[in-house]
Parts: C-alpha cells; sequence; structure tokens
C-alpha cells in the first residue's frame, strides 16, 4: 500500500490563492451590490488581506496598529471616511452640478462627496481597478479599527480606557492643542495603538492638514468610535455600490468620451490624417524636453538639463512652468483637460509648428511634405484596467470609417523593482498578467544598451502585471523573481495597454499592423525590501533623472535624431 502523502502549500502559493480569492470576492461583492465589512459578508475579504500580509500594509496582521500603513492609505481616501459608517461608491452621477464640495485625495485622483455625517459617496469613474483600490484600503483601516477597538475595552461589562477618554477629551476640544497637550494626547494614544510616543510623534505631522493640525488623534478616535459601536450597538459599517455604477462598469463609457474628444480635436485642427505618436506619460516631461533648455538658458545659465528639470518639479517653481507652457503653446502644444471623468488629461503636440533649433532636439529629422509631420498625443497616466479601455478606445476608427495613422505608441510610468532600487529603469520584454498567466511578448523599441552610461542602473526582462500594487506581499514576488518568469519589476498597467494595442494591429487592422512600441518604466520602490515600499514614502527629486532620461529616448526616436 503506498504511502499517504502530504502535500504543503508554500507562502508564495497561499499569497497568490489570496489574492485570487480577494479578486473573486469584490468582484461577488459588487455585483452583490453591498456589504458590510466588518460582518459576515466581509469576512473572506478580510481574511484573504489577513493572508496575504502585503508590504504596503505592514503590521496589519500583528495587534499593533499599522501607522506608515495607515498614513498610506489615509493619503489615498477622502478626508473624513474615518468618521463615515456608510460608503456608497458610484458612478459620475451629477454631484458636481450639486452644492456638494468635491473632495479630492491628496494621492489619487477621485471626486467623493461627504453627503452627510454618515456617509460619503465615491465616485468611480477609472474601471474596476479603482473598485480593487477602495476596497482593499478600506478593509485594511477598517482591521485596524478592530485593533483600537481591542485595545480600548477593557472587560467584559464593556468598560473603555481611561486613555480612550482621554484621547476623545482631546480630540471633542475645540480649539487646537498647545504643544503640552498634544504630547499629553499623543501618549494616551500610544498605549491604544501599542506604538511609541516617538513613532507616533515622527509620524504625527504627516496627516496633519491646514486646517486640521491635530488630525491623527481624530483618525484614531473616530476609527476606534466606530469600531466600538460595530460590537456595542451591532451598527455595522456598510459599503454599497449604485445601480449606475453597476450598470456601466466594464462598457468603456468614459473613454469613449474621453478618446472621441482627442479624435475630434485632431480633426478640428486638421490633424487626423498625419503620423501620430501616443504617449502615456505625465503632462511635463514631453514638454519640458522638448522646450525647457531654451525658454530657462538665461535664468538658469550653467546649470545642467537634469537641474534644469530639478528646479521645474519643485513645487515652489510655478512661474517656471508656466514660461515652458507658454513657449509650448505658441509653438503647436494643445492642453486638453479631462472633461469625461476618466481624469485623463492630454496634450496635442504638432511638430510642424515646433522651431526646432530652439529646441533640445536640433538635429531633428521631420519630414518636408507638411502631411508626413508626426503630431505627438501625451496622455496622462492611467490606473490599472483603465488602461486598456482609454487605449482601446483611441485606437479604434474615428466615427467607424476614418483608420488612425497610428506609428507609435509609448508607455513610460513608474514601477516597483524587485532587483534594484528607487530611480532604477526597468525595460520589459513582456508583460505577464499576475493570477491569470496571460502573457503578452513584444519587440520594444527601447533596450537596455541605450540608457547605459548615465549612472542609472538598468534591467531588463519580463514585467508582471498586478491587481494593485497594494496586495503584493515578499513570498509572491520572490517566486516571480526567483523563478523561469525571471520577472524584474510589477505595475499595474502593461498588459492591459499591450492586450488593446495587440487587438488593434493585429485583430481589428483599424492601426498599422508593424505599430512600434516602447515601454520604460522607473523604479518607484522595491517591495522585496523592508523601508523601500511605496509606504516609505516619494521618489523626491531622485525620480527626476530617470523620467527624462526616458522621455528623451522616446522623443528621440520619434523625431528620428
Amino acid at each position: 500500500m503506498n504511502d499517504i502523502k502530504y502535500i504543503t502549500r508554500t507562502r508564495a502559493q497561499e499569497s497568490s490563492a489570496a489574492v485570487e480569492r480577494m479578486y473573486i470576492t469584490m468582484r461577488h461583492l459588487f455585483n452583490r451590490g453591498f456589504y458590510k465589512p466588518m460582518g459576515v459578508s466581509g469576512e473572506t475579504l478580510r481574511e484573504a488581506l489577513l493572508l496575504l500580509r502585503p508590504e504596503i500594509y505592514g503590521s496589519i496582521a500583528d495587534e499593533k496598529v499599522e501607522l506608515n500603513g495607515l498614513l498610506y492609505v489615509i493619503e489615498r481616501l477622502p478626508i473624513g471616511i474615518e468618521e463615515c459608517r456608510y460608503i456608497n461608491l458610484t458612478s459620475d452621477e451629477g454631484y458636481s452640478q450639486s452644492h456638494f464640495t468635491a473632495i479630492v485625495p491628496p494621492k489619487r485622483r477621485r471626486n467623493c462627496y461627504r453627503i452627510d455625517k454618515e456617509q460619503m459617496n465615491i465616485e468611480i469613474t477609472r474601471g474596476r481597478s479603482d473598485i480593487y483600490d477602495v476596497l482593499t484600503h478600506l478593509t485594511f483601516i477598517f482591521v485596524e479599527s478592530h485593533k483600537i477597538k481591542d485595545r480600548i475595552l477593557i472587560d467584559d461589562e464593556d468598560n473603555v480606557s481611561r486613555d480612550w477618554l482621554k484621547l476623545e477629551q482631546a480630540v471633542l476640544k475645540e480649539k487646537p492643542l498647545l504643544l503640552e497637550e498634544r504630547e499629553r494626547a499623543i501618549s494616551h494614544t500610544s498605549i491604544i495603538l501599542g506604538r511609541t510616543f516617538a513613532e507616533i510623534n515622527s509620524i504625527y505631522d504627516q496627516f496633519a492638514t491646514v486646517e486640521m493640525p491635530d488630525r491623527f488623534l481624530r483618525i484614531v478616535y473616530w476609527l476606534g468610535k466606530i469600531a466600538l459601536e460595530e460590537v456595542l450597538e451591532n451598527n455595522k459599517r456598510t459599503i454599497t455600490f449604485s445601480p449606475i455604477l453597476r450598470e456601466r462598469l466594464g462598457h468603456h463609457i468614459y473613454g469613449e468620451i474621453w478618446a472621441n474628444k482627442i479624435k475630434n480635436e485632431l480633426q478640428r485642427l486638421d490633424l487626423l490624417n498625419r503620423p501620430l505618436h501616443i504617449i502615456s506619460a505625465n503632462m511635463h516631461s514631453v514638454m519640458n524636453s522638448i522646450f525647457a533648455e531654451d525658454v530657462l538658458k538665461t535664468k538658469m545659465k550653467g546649470k545642467s538639463s537634469i537641474e534644469i528639470y530639478e528646479e521645474l518639479s519643485k513645487s515652489a517653481n510655478s512661474n517656471l512652468r508656466a514660461l515652458v507652457s507658454e513657449r509650448a503653446t505658441k509653438e503647436g502644444m494643445l492642453f486638453l483637460p479631462d472633461t469625461s471623468g476618466t481624469n485623463i488629461d492630454v496634450q496635442i503636440f504638432d511638430t510642424a509648428k515646433i522651431n526646432f533649433k530652439n529646441t533640445a532636439f536640433p538635429l531633428a529629422q521631420i519630414p518636408n511634405n507638411s502631411n508626413e509631420k508626426p503630431v505627438i498625443i501625451v496622455m496622462d497616466y492611467a490606473f490599472g484596467e483603465q488602461a486598456y479601455e482609454t487605449i482601446d478606445e483611441l485606437l479604434k476608427p474615428f466615427k467607424k470609417d476614418v483608420l488612425l495613422n497610428v506609428e507609435s505608441v509609448s508607455i513610460m510610468g513608474k514601477a516597483g523593482i524587485l532587483d534594484g532600487g528607487k530611480g532604477d529603469i526597468m525595460i520589459p520584454t513582456a508583460h505577464i498578467n499576475e493570477g491569470t498567466g496571460d502573457n503578452y511578448p513584444f519587440d520594444n523599441e527601447l533596450t537596455v544598451d541605450m540608457f547605459e552610461g548615465n549612472d542609472i542602473n538598468v534591467f531588463g526582462g519580463t514585467m508582471i502585471t498586478v491587481l494593485g500594487t497594494s496586495l503584493q506581499n515578499k513570498d509572491l514576488l520572490r517566486f516571480f523573481y526567483n523563478s523561469t518568469w525571471r520577472v524584474i519589476g510589477l505595475e499595474m498597467e502593461g498588459a492591459h495597454y499591450q492586450k488593446a494595442i495587440q487587438s488593434a494591429s493585429k485583430i481589428r487592422k483599424s492601426i498599422n499592423p508593424n505599430v512600434k512600441v516602447r515601454y520604460a518604466y522607473y523604479a518607484s520602490d522595491n517591495p522585496l525590501e523592508t523601508g523601500s515600499t511605496l509606504a516609505s514614502g516619494g521618489l523626491g527629486t531622485s525620480g527626476v533623472k530617470p523620467t527624462y532620461l526616458i522621455t528623451q529616448k522616446i522623443v528621440e526616436q520619434i523625431f528620428n535624431c
């Protein structure tokens, strides 16, 4: 008789299963229309997140409250979300035309509306990835709120601790706290959170706003208060999805409006039949790369191009950015602010109007025939699955029968790196979709060799497109890095972009079947290194050099330099 073989799963396999379970659960809850995140209906989501233990959420599985993860999440959710028991995810349903003031989180472009003291509406116009992002962040703060609740209740008779009463007293005080009062409140809060006074003091001001310097205490108080009421009064938080959102999602409604606006502008400017080059990037690097050096040569005499770009990236130098934008506008740049709900602004550059002798590309080989002069369309970053919706719609024929002359599509973005550090560059040769095995190899016009000799580490290989960067953990990432997949980094849009490009060029034949594609990413974090995750802070000026180096290589190829 054969011995029974016991099969154990690795942490990577458990993590992969947890991501898949979260993905399926979130889609199920969306189709259902509502759920209670700390009730039975939200249990699967909570369990999967606790099993996964994503790096961004730090010590989510420990008893003590995670501070860096809480800051990361709070910056991506609307101010006041911690006070709301009812959260309603909606489509664009006309709230912008009401008396409600839009609340936009500092690190996520989404409109939110505080309906009353208990309800927050969050507009979802960027596709399913936006829903996954919101739900995982909400699940995290609700789990943390119950940690606070567990440390507040001190006996079976539902009595609360003295520290909680002192925190409540500080939060309900109408005037800003004096230094002595703040430090006293932090001392009590440290007991509630299981963190040291120094840990809380070091992160305290990062939560603050001008109107609420003591916002950190308010967040802790309201998270604990609502968690207490869930347990003591059975008054559960509820997340709902509006019927209009459930009806519209997946039908490319916002992407179609966005793409049609661009095509109508191209027709108005008589650019529709010209060679088109689409670049997914930010709204400054292409413009600055072409015009900034010449515009600012007097004001920044003796400074290198990178030093000029670093100055332009500083928030205080809006006057310098305005000078560059003014020149660009005079020489054929049109800025199209988004009105569709995609939150993707667009710039259109007509190279026929650019005086290349006064740019950073004086050797640009632009055809003499005006009908052959390239047009550059720069679109702001998409978010996750929204990349497919927007590019798919943009590459479709105009009014069903006018094919676009798209010569290239270039994608520049931020990504997590698995073998390197912040500011390094990744050049992909393929994208794979996490959890499905779907893979998209392609011929990248950009190569590792092009970027060498610039004092920046450059890596080439496969990139993985993930459900959400906030769901990654070290075990799963190490598997992708060490296995034959040979993954060098992770991001959220690449496979979605390539899926749309391949379908338009190879199957639908709506664009040139030999369209050139360029992908390059610079590292915003290394999720395999403790202290280097997205929750540890942004790139600062260290992201300027790789951003402009990638932009320069893309533009050089478009201009045949």
